[in-house]
């Protein structure tokens, strides 16, 4: 049964879900339709992004954190220090761009199709895209297209669209080579903005958060997740090669927040920030291992900042009404180390931004709203406010080289420096000729010597460093 989207005039009124600025990047298809547009170049055969520290092949990096491993960053960049290399004229999208090798990959829509584009880095010419048809309306008036980076991983590109087709793709030549509709494969109920979490790559395997429903959940009110149900398809693993289904976990809706696979006490864990909650999970099969309730009593609440795991310890955050939370998970138990569930104020209330962990200390932009939100310093084992800066409104952060870059959603783009006693800005971009237009929501991504930034109208690509040098 095909899950459509349905509307209503009072969702608006009722809701208001549009003022609080719900929607994640962060972070597209119509079954049967192979949408292929391929340019005569080809690039390269692709690399094995495992282990190439200077690329970016997936939502905030190589280890889901932020993290850059770029040395040699530009430190000043006023008079023309921060160089525009090139610029795309973009349509709809809040997806970062992802880069491996030589190639830079987008996902944008351009009016009833998606593209998938394949890049060159050195002049943003481009090499192949792929095409396919969507009719995902977004219910809040939000730009309707893509929320989730590109998904790189051996020889293959996936992407994963608002109205929940998953696409894989050919690396060298931009072919399809298979895709599932989980919309439609699972009972997905719309969510508010529609998909927004980003797969993870473990071996063999594609994990997405689905959020599936059983049927009589499909006829609720627009918007009205408090009366949908679950149907244990929170999460889904695919055979990366084929699309074949290997497991499926979590009896929870999907969130905004993207999943993450790391290793604990020397074992494979993953972890999702679902809309009830956190869960855990074996990667490699699919067994759950706990579950953490964390979501604001509101109904129209969203998680959407990615778990941080520090050691064993994993840090998650939102701004609804719980904020954030360090826990560990030892020996098979899951400990609350600090919350903020009944702190008030609460100290950590990331958004749809994920914070950076900078020695034992927290970098986010906390605050729900534009008018209340401010850049704060957190200590990691306490949960204490260090320090707090306003006047840069929500902003999204990247690390590297020892300093944070720092973009603001109506163009902000400053650098500085990680400091747990006060705030130490290096530097600040200012261009009379180029404006960052407001939404700026998606965070830097800074590899082989560039940095690119994601407006409401333009992919614009920096160089920060001399040279595409990384730390091993």
């Amino acid at each position: 049964m095909k899950i459509k989207p349905r509307f209503s005039s009072q969702i608006q009124s009722r809701f208001s879900l549009r003022g609080s600025l719900l929607l994640i990047l962060v972070a597209v298809f119509c079954h049967g339709f192979s949408g292929r547009d391929i340019a005569a170049q080809q690039q390269s055969p692709a690399r094995s992004t495992n282990s190439q520290t200077t690329d970016w092949p997936s939502f905030l990096g190589v280890n889901r954190d932020g993290k850059s491993t770029q040395t040699g960053i530009v430190k000043k960049w006023d008079g023309g220090g921060l160089k525009k290399i090139w610029e795309l004229s973009i349509t709809e999208s809040y997806a970062a761009p992802s880069i491996v090798g030589q190639h830079v990959y987008f996902f944008e829509r351009e009016g009833q199709r998606n593209i998938l584009r394949c890049l060159k880095v050195k002049d943003g010419s481009s090499v192949w895209q792929y095409r396919y048809k969507t009719d995902y309306r977004d219910m809040y008036g939000y730009n309707n297209g893509p929320r989730c980076s590109p998904v790189i991983d051996d020889g293959l590109v996936f992407i994963y669209g608002p109205e929940g087709e998953i696409h894989a793709v050919d690396l060298k030549s931009g072919a399809k080579r298979w895709s599932v509709d989980t919309a439609e494969k699972f009972g997905v109920v719309q969510n508010f903005f529609g998909v927004g979490s980003t797969p993870v790559i473990h071996k063999d395997l594609l994990i997405a958060m689905v959020g599936g429903s059983p049927e009589k959940s499909q006829s609720v009110a627009p918007g009205r997740l408090d009366l949908v149900e679950p149907n244990g398809t929170g999460i889904v693993a695919f055979e990366k090669k084929t699309g074949k289904i290997r497991y499926e976990v979590g009896n929870f809706l999907a969130s905004y927040s993207s999943p993450v696979v790391t290793r604990i006490g020397g074992k494979p864990v993953g972890l999702a920030l679902m809309r009830e909650g956190l869960l855990g999970f074996n990667p490699d099969n699919g067994k759950e291992l706990f579950r953490f309730d964390w979501r604001a009593k509101s109904f129209e609440s969203v998680n959407a900042s990615t778990p941080v795991v520090v050691g064993d310890q994993i840090l998650i955050s939102e701004c609804y009404g719980v904020g954030g939370a360090l826990l560990r998970w030892k020996n098979d138990k899951l400990q609350t180390v600090w919350s903020d569930r009944d702190r008030r104020p609460m100290n950590l209330t990331t958004h749809w931004n994920t914070p950076i962990v900078v020695d034992g200390h927290i970098y986010a932009s906390c605050g729900r709203n534009s008018g209340n939100a401010e850049l704060r310093c957190i200590e990691l084992k306490t949960g204490k406010v260090k320090w707090s800066k306003r006047g840069f409104r929500r902003s999204t952060l990247t690390y590297a080289d020892g300093h944070l870059v720092l973009l603001g959603e109506y163009g902000e783009l400053l650098l500085f420096k990680p400091n747990p006693e006060k705030f130490e800005q290096i530097t600040r971009f200012e261009s009379d000729s180029l404006r960052l237009k407001y939404p700026c929501w998606a965070a830097p991504v800074i590899c082989g010597g560039r940095m690119y930034i994601l407006t409401a109208e333009k992919l614009i690509c920096f160089q920060i460093a001399e040279k595409s040098t990384a730390k091993k």
